[in-house]
């Protein structure tokens, strides 16, 4: 009797996603096969403790060899020696430069240098994110930082072309890169309820309004750096609150619109001059590195915080700011219509995101 058996041999390499999963989060293969046992794998497949020992051994080479090749992604579409379908191809990209939010938190507008990667143990140890988990996020920010900061164009445009992630992850390395490169203060006690998203946020309105790729999509480093030109010329603001009878009639302004439409109107009335002169005053001295990284500490001490002490509802601190910013074009004695818009359309932004009442 004849016995018939068919073969197919085939060289695609294959990716099991919750192995890689766990090789990203950085287990070690005995701490990955203790995971798998306990996801109940043995009992599903039928397989042998050995077995899986080999498997996870065997997808851990793998992943290792694949790594170079992920540093710079565009090589690994390239590349004939794993032959892997590109739906594959892109998990694997976007899941090695995805990170953990409780870990971009830590080093958000820290300097991407030894100094700060001395520092993963301790942040490994707060965050709960394994150390080589760590290590890896990191580097993953800094070598995208190397390869974008004088780039001409996008600035997540260019990490998407280089990198080749989707856009929502482009746009968060761009916040990354943004925030490393101008240093922003985000570790401080009182900015701690603020999430990686909220920062996030105002970064890609700051990329959008604030740097010289707003106004010239030509020049070097158009979306990392602040314009220099319009910090400069946010001086000119001041008159609004150095000018009694600008301040004045501002104020007159605000309260007529808003009278009767807000719960806090006797405390915004109050506090309105203090309110005004601490936004004034934060676009003023934005030509000061100190400033700039304090930024976020400013916008929390100079308005979030008086607002809260006096129990403001989101709404009404959106019904303020839209009045406030508007009614700066009613006053015949200023000048600096756009210039105001421009700062005030990413404030304004910025802080109905950070204002959690």
């Amino acid at each position: 009797m004849t016995n018939e058996l068919d073969i197919f041999v085939g060289n695609t390499t294959l990716i099991d996603e919750d192995v890689y999963r766990l090789w990203l989060d950085g287990y070690s293969v005995n701490d990955a096969v203790g995971l798998r046992v306990r996801s109940g794998i043995l009992e599903q497949t039928g397989a042998t403790a050995g077995v899986l020992q080999s498997d996870t051994m065997d997808h851990y080479r793998t992943f290792h060899m694949l790594e170079r090749l992920l540093h710079t992604p565009p090589k690994l579409l390239h590349q004939l020696v794993f032959q892997i379908p590109p739906s594959r191809q892109a998990l694997l990209i976007e899941r090695y430069y995805a990170f953990d939010e409780a870990f971009v938190r830590e080093v958000l507008g820290k300097k991407l240098s030894k100094g700060t990667k001395k520092d993963l143990d301790d942040i490994s140890t707060k965050t709960g994110v394994t150390l080589k988990s760590c290590r890896r996020q990191f580097d993953n920010f800094k070598r995208v930082f190397k390869v974008v900061e004088e780039m001409r164009g996008s600035l997540a445009g260019n990490i998407q072309q280089h990198f080749l992630l989707s856009d929502r992850l482009a746009r968060d390395y761009a916040a990354v890169v943004f925030f490393a490169n101008n240093r922003f203060e985000t570790g401080k006690k009182k900015l701690q309820y603020l999430t990686f998203g909220d920062l996030a946020f105002c970064a890609e309105l700051m990329i959008q309004n604030w740097t010289p790729g707003a106004v010239d999509s030509q020049v070097d480093d158009m979306d990392v750096d602040l314009d220099k030109e319009f910090l400069q010329d946010l001086k000119e603001l001041k008159v609004l609150v150095a000018d009694k009878d600008l301040l004045d009639l501002h104020k007159s302004l605000v309260c007529t619109a808003l009278r009767g439409k807000l719960s806090v109107f006797p405390e915004m009335e109050a506090n309105f001059k203090n309110l005004s002169r601490g936004l004034v005053n934060i676009a003023s001295k934005l030509t000061h590195t100190k400033d700039v990284r304090d930024l976020f500490v400013d916008l929390v001490e100079k308005f979030i915080e008086p607002c809260r002490s006096d129990r403001w509802p989101l709404n009404d601190v959106r019904l303020f700011l839209n009045q406030y910013s508007a009614s700066v074009h009613s006053l015949d004695g200023f000048r600096h219509q756009a210039l105001w818009d421009r700062y005030m359309v990413t404030l304004r932004s910025c802080l109905l995101r950070m204002y959690h009442d």
